[in-house]
């Protein structure tokens, strides 16, 4: 499975997802300050599921027609630990219950939904 992640994503979650064998770039470190469409190219262009914590990337699928076929994780978590959304991914990804492509995952403390695009 190949991710990118957001800047907003914690470095160490990333380290986790990498050490668990995923094919990850972290915007933080890899395209520092680029901006969200910019991040959205990346994801298009290389084929990566993006994992944020930063909600406009529903407006921008959804308004402005940006659609990375491979989706969107959106973790809507008011606060975690650093380690925390990389563990939980690591979990969720190995249930392959759920699809991502051409979809904008929402995941709360509660429960996980989704739209297709």
């Amino acid at each position: 499975m190949r991710l990118l992640a957001n800047e907003n994503f914690p470095l160490t979650s990333v380290k986790i997802l990498e050490k668990a064998g995923f094919d990850i770039i972290y915007t933080g470190l890899d395209f520092k300050g680029i901006l969200d469409n910019e991040v959205i190219d990346i994801a298009i262009k290389e084929e990566r599921i993006i994992i944020t914590f930063d909600r406009d990337y529903g407006e921008l699928i959804f308004k402005k027609g940006l659609r990375p076929k491979a989706g969107v994780i959106y973790l809507r978590w008011d606060s975690f630990l650093p380690d925390e959304p990389g563990k939980y991914l690591i979990k969720l990804f190995k249930t392959k219950e759920i699809k991502y492509n051409s979809r904008l995952t929402v995941i709360t403390e509660t429960n996980i939904r989704q739209r297709r695009y």
